[in-house]
């Protein structure tokens, strides 16, 4: 989404290109960007309760975050591939869809951006959460609190 505006000033290229290279990433999908979230955010609302890592954002719901329907994905190793993904010392700890354009938009616009993940499913493992409700209503309480001290 993010490659329609200009985005050069907002994107970290040493982290894509490592990323590019460590996953063998086919360029036919588009150059993957990556924007850090808002530093001023992260120092307040950051503690030893929380993980802090690289959020990946895919295109799409299915096949972009390497879901097998009755179709072949065009790379079955990529989950494994980003999962062992590690950019002095950050590793990517969630997949989703939203948060690199909500980082880039911002940044262009001047704005404050973060993403916090409550974690209710390992994809690897095939885990989830007996109580996906009371994790997500820890993490905006835990939010919440920080944010107004």
């Amino acid at each position: 989404m993010l490659r329609s505006y200009l985005i050069d000033t907002v994107t970290e290229k040493d982290i894509e290109d490592a990323f590019i290279e460590h996953t063998s990433w086919d360029l036919k999908k588009g150059r993957p960007y990556v924007i850090k979230g808002s530093e001023k955010l992260t120092a307040k609302i950051f503690s030893n309760k929380m993980y802090k890592g690289f959020t990946g954002t895919a295109g799409g719901f299915y096949g972009p975050q390497g879901r097998v329907l009755r179709l072949k994905i065009q790379d079955n190793d990529l989950n494994s591939k980003m999962d062992s993904f590690n950019f002095k010392g950050t590793r990517m700890t969630n997949l989703e869809m939203e948060t690199a354009a909500i980082y880039g938009l911002g940044k262009l616009l001047g704005h404050e951006c973060l993403s916090l993940n409550a974690i209710i499913a390992n994809r690897i493992s095939g885990d989830f959460s007996n109580n996906p409700s009371e994790v997500v209503e820890n993490l905006i309480e835990y939010t919440l609190d920080k944010m107004i001290k």
